[in-house]
């Protein structure tokens, strides 16, 4: 039995359990989110052809950002091909706006996949992508997040995987670093998905989900004021 708070990997699985078995869900209430409307026309699925998915988000016209360890592959111990990643932007049951494929993606050099609970503050990947999926205007401003902040956090889930699904009535918890803690109730298949804050009124983007908690909540990469220079490239 984990302790309460204890963080866990989002992982990818097939099976449907009862929304109070998954972790980070504990008694908050979801519902079915519109991906056609701001500020979440920034959202689609990410799609590996070994079929693994998570959730990704646009940060410029061809451009998305999820969690790296949704590129990573066990079995094999190694990264995705970038040309086996579709993503699919507002995808909702089978349909999507738009879609593309990845042609290269970049990962912080200090994440660890084989220990990505001690390196989650760098679990975060870009996809450069082979056309452009949205105008400049849609994509939201990267937001600095603090204690107490209006959050929102929606992606495509394990118990309801084809359709975006999302907490709107929840808070940033505690700010460590490059982490944040949020009780925002969402669970596997949310990784990558874009924590949304808000600040003087809009919406902007504070992170990538990237961790759930034994109960309701979990944890957030946020954005690092610098580009890492050594970041890898793929």
């Amino acid at each position: 039995m984990l302790a309460l708070g204890t963080p866990l990997p989002y992982e990818c699985v097939s099976a449907r359990p009862s929304a109070a078995a998954l972790p980070g869900v504990g008694q908050g209430a979801r519902h079915a989110i519109d991906v056609g409307h701001m500020p979440w026309r920034i959202l689609g699925r990410v799609q590996t052809e070994l079929g693994a998915r998570c959730t990704g988000f646009m940060v410029a016209p061809s451009v998305i950002m999820t969690a790296a360890h949704c590129l990573w592959r066990d079995e094999a111990a190694n990264f995705v091909q970038p040309s086996s990643v579709h993503f699919m932007l507002g995808y909702d049951t089978g349909s999507w706006r738009a879609t593309a494929r990845a042609v290269r993606f970049i990962i912080a050099p200090a994440y660890d996949p084989f220990h990505p609970l001690r390196t989650s503050q760098a679990d975060h990947a870009t996809l450069i992508l082979d056309h452009p999926l949205v105008a400049s205007g849609e994509i939201l401003p990267m937001v600095t997040p603090a204690p107490g902040m209006n959050a929102m956090l929606a992606g495509y889930q394990q118990d309801r995987k084809e359709l975006a699904i999302g907490d709107t009535q929840c808070h940033v918890v505690k700010v460590r670093g490059q982490l944040i803690d949020h009780d925002c109730a969402a669970t596997r298949g949310a990784s990558g998905a874009p924590l949304l804050v808000q600040k003087d009124g809009r919406w902007g983007v504070a992170g990538i989900d990237v961790l759930a908690h034994d109960g309701q909540g979990g944890t957030a990469v946020g954005f690092a004021s610098e580009q890492n220079p050594d970041e890898t490239v793929r």
